[in-house]
């Protein structure tokens, strides 16, 4: 038997077959563009991800056959508040106005001005949240609000492709601000405000339930030997929670992705959205978690790369294994705003203390201080919401440098543990969740750990200081930019 996880991120579709002692058996990805037609606009093309989804599967059968013939279960990961609107024929309406899209700021202000959404939510109405960007199009798109059948995250607009059903999972919901996140169901209050009802959402499952059968014609384009259930699954931060066995108090994990996260298990649902902490579902029943998240992470170093005409890779391979100490330039990440714990949709990022004798790997150096600083900022909202982290994992691309993980070690003044394959910690989670659906058990467990950084205790406070001077910067600016 192999069951499958499928993890659609932002810059790609990533692809795990494993049998049921997850054991990789083959890996595929396939790349996926961003469109952004105005600024703060994000967007990208569902019909894209079905294209990276068929060539996935292709690369597998082509590489492991007998082993994809024997698929049971899919679990579905993806990345989170995307607005997929498709009409009464399954068409979309419109690109999908993406997570890190901010121009539902006006929005997502007055939402979060009425008290219901952070009774019932749990959470700050967020402008990169689902629910804004549809009072936008309401707004600003009113024949496409019209003609909305169906209100898809991203994922689950895969789901409809693979089983032809409208299901969507607890933690995924989570962040559209129309859950009962307590409840763990849509709340009508909040969907009628916005002009919805219940009927326009999916169906709700938890992350290892049954989600839909797989389509015939799908499982015999791709050799399958038998009938295959695609499980709830998760949104990007649970599912590599599930991945990286993150569920019980005290677990936590922090990720260099595209965005930053910092996230810890919680097992009651205690929010506290003042401090723009994130309280959602897990994706495993009677679970929740809590998490501080940056918009851009190791976008942040995209970006440096594209500027200076080098690969990120290559600017991270040029500094050291370890810091010395803290840079003297200040980056503040604010690339596309932020959220924890500033929700400031129109702060942007800077350099400060730049001199003429700096040059790239200086930056390169800044530029992931300033983003473990960003992360220090998200540890601080947390423990003030009462989350408790005794250390972390360390995941996502950025994790591959040993500098990066060591400032964070360092800022955040916790042991930093490497898994083995942690950059596929999400498309994990989703392979998990569909072993536990096939099988009724679960298949969690911690993943092992292939290196782990200790904060060095001679730098801690240098760090801790520098971290006080760049929490300073935030109020100096926010009334100039």
């Amino acid at each position: 038997m192999s069951f499958l996880g499928l993890d659609l991120g932002t810059s790609g579709l990533k692809a795990l077959l494993v049998d049921d002692a997850q054991n990789i058996l083959a890996q595929a990805s396939a790349p996926l563009a961003t469109r952004r037609p105005a600024p703060g606009w994000s967007e990208q093309d569902p019909a894209d991800w079905i294209a990276a989804a068929r060539d996935v599967l292709e690369q597998l059968q082509a590489e492991v056959p007998t082993a994809l013939a024997g698929l049971r279960a899919i679990g579905l990961s993806g990345h989170m508040h995307g607005a997929t609107l498709i009409d009464a024929a399954d068409q979309v309406l419109r690109p999908c106005i993406l997570w890190n899209d901010t121009r539902a700021s006006a929005e997502a202000a007055q939402m979060d001005a009425e008290p219901n959404y952070r009774a019932i939510t749990g959470n700050i109405v967020f402008p990169g949240f689902t629910a804004p960007k549809l009072e936008w199009v309401r707004r600003h798109e009113p024949d496409v609000f019209a003609r909305i059948a169906k209100v898809l995250l991203p994922k689950d607009y895969l789901r409809l492709w693979l089983t032809g059903e409208y299901i969507s999972d607890m933690s995924d919901s989570a962040g559209t601000a129309w859950l009962d996140v307590a409840k763990r169901e849509w709340s009508d209050t909040l969907l009628a405000d916005c002009g919805l009802g219940a009927v326009q959402m999916p169906r709700l499952v938890e992350g290892s339930e049954a989600g839909g059968d797989l389509r015939p014609d799908l499982g015999a384009e791709w050799g399958v030997s038998g009938p295959v259930i695609v499980v709830g699954g998760g949104g990007d931060n649970a599912a590599a929670a599930v991945g990286t066995g993150t569920a019980d108090e005290g677990d936590a994990f922090v990720s260099l992705g595209t965005s930053g996260v910092l996230l810890a298990a919680r097992e009651a649902c205690v929010p506290q959205p003042q401090t723009a902490v994130h309280t959602f579902c897990h994706a495993l029943p009677g679970r929740w978690y809590q998490m501080g998240v940056i918009l851009a992470a190791s976008d942040c170093l995209n970006w440096l790369a594209a500027r200076v005409g080098q690969a990120p890779g290559d600017l991270a391979a040029a500094l050291p294994e370890r810091p010395d100490g803290p840079s003297p330039i200040s980056f503040l990440p604010y690339l596309s705003g932020e959220r924890t714990p500033h929700n400031d949709s129109r702060i942007r990022g800077g350099f400060l203390g730049l001199d003429i004798a700096h040059d790239t790997a200086d930056l390169t150096r800044a530029v992931m201080e300033g983003v473990a600083f960003a992360l220090g900022d998200s540890l601080i909202a947390l423990n003030s919401a009462g989350a408790r982290i005794d250390r972390c994992l360390a995941v996502g691309g950025g994790a591959r440098s040993l500098f990066w993980v060591a400032t964070l070690a360092n800022v955040l003044d916790l042991p930093m543990d490497l898994p083995e394959a942690g950059e596929m910690g999400a498309a994990l989670g989703a392979a998990r969740l569909a072993i536990c659906g096939a099988q009724g058990s679960g298949a969690l467990g911690k993943p092992r750990i292939a290196q782990t950084i200790l904060p060095d205790p001679g730098l801690v406070a240098q760090y801790r200081a520098a971290h006080e001077k760049y929490r300073a910067i935030y109020p100096a600016i926010k009334g100039l930019i």
